[in-house]
């Protein structure tokens, strides 16, 4: 058994508290959080051991991993004092909100040699998990455009803020619901290199954005956007989709279901002729032993376990994986290089068109 401990029974502490009790190879043996009428009800009703500090629990229990699930701004500093103990680590998104930190971080679990997983769980859904294999066969010719969307109801009005609408706790929109469709981008297809045009706004909120817009740029000339909207009260939870354009076809994926169209019928995709296919997470989705609020959320800890026992170190949503996204955040933020011109990205997209020997219109 793995001997795990927890940091954080807020909302996502508690639904990972009840997956990781759940789970055959996990033996969850005690958790921390500050609040002490909530350890004190867990300990009561739930015989969960309690601490009210990471550092005493790290001192007296003997664990093999932590799970990481504190507001934001506490990763780094929860994830240093985990590796300092050289502890197997899933750590909530995002990862960090400091990439120099994040960087650092990255290379002391290079160098202790653990399991590190972050998580964003939408790379364990299946109807992503099958946009990203279709875009890796080819089948969809040049890529030449990404557009990814995450829209929701979390900030519905002017209202006393909580840690999530805090710039220095949370983050607002921008850690909280963009960082997910960017790291979906940075799984389906690639991290973009630079960003422009970034649109961020304030709705109701008054120390965060609530809406984020932007260009995306990658490093073969493909362009991207990103629309993200966590005071949208027209979706009744959180709803994110990626969109693929290709030369071939076309690639749209959300939580229910991956639609793929095919110009012409693809060698890399035996069976699939073109035109529509349409496959469905029900069907996409391996069962779990346990399932809360969605397999995704039992699969992705299954994984960390399997990559434990396995001793697998560059596995999905690794610390450097996910530190991905938050470079991204960074550049949106303006805290990094500039992008280079759009004509010249754009003159070089028609150039692979042309050395390709597609047929297409070569109107730069």
């Amino acid at each position: 058994m793995i001997r795990t401990g927890m940091i954080g029974l807020g909302k996502m502490g508690l639904s990972h508290l009840a997956i990781v009790r759940a789970h055959p190879e996990l033996d969850l043996v005690a958790g921390c959080d500050a609040t002490t009428y909530l350890t004190d009800i867990l300990s009561k009703h739930a015989g969960l051991k309690s601490y009210p500090d990471l550092d005493r629990m790290l001192a007296e229990e003997a664990l093999d991993a932590l799970i990481i699930a504190t507001p934001s701004k506490l990763h780094a500093s929860m994830v240093d004092k985990a590796l300092g103990r050289n502890l197997h680590i899933f750590c909530e998104k995002p990862f960090v909100l400091d990439v120099a930190e994040g960087e650092r971080l990255v290379s002391l679990a290079r160098e202790k040699k653990v399991v590190t997983q972050v998580g964003y769980h939408y790379r364990f859904v299946g109807a992503f998990r099958e946009a990203a294999r279709l875009v890796a066969s080819g089948a969809l010719g040049l890529v030449h455009h990404v557009r990814a969307e995450a829209y929701g109801p979390v900030v519905l009005r002017r209202k006393g803020s909580t840690w999530r609408s805090t710039r220095e706790e949370g983050g607002g929109a921008l850690y909280d619901y963009a960082c997910h469709a960017i790291d979906l981008v940075n799984f389906v297809y690639e991290p973009p290199t630079s960003v422009s045009g970034i649109v961020r706004n304030r709705v109701f909120s008054g120390d965060v954005d609530d809406e984020v817009y932007g260009t995306l740029h990658f490093r073969d000339g493909a362009s991207g956007q990103i629309s993200v909207n966590w005071s949208d009260e027209s979706f009744r939870k959180m709803s994110t989709r990626i969109s693929v354009w290709g030369t071939n076809g076309r690639i749209t994926a959300d939580r229910q279901e991956c639609q793929l169209y095919l110009r012409e019928a693809h060698d890399a995709l035996p069976g699939v002729a073109k035109g529509w296919t349409v496959r469905y997470t029900t069907d996409l989705s391996e069962e779990v032993w346990f399932y809360l609020r969605g397999e995704e959320y039992s699969a992705q800890i299954e994984y960390f376990a399997q990559s434990i026992q396995a001793r697998r170190l560059d596995g999905e949503n690794s610390f450097e994986s996910a530190l991905g996204a938050d470079k991204v955040v960074a550049m949106m933020l303006g805290e990094t290089a500039t992008p280079e011109l759009p004509g010249k990205r754009r003159a070089g997209f028609w150039a692979r068109l042309r050395h390709g020997g597609l047929a297409v219109n070569t109107r730069s």
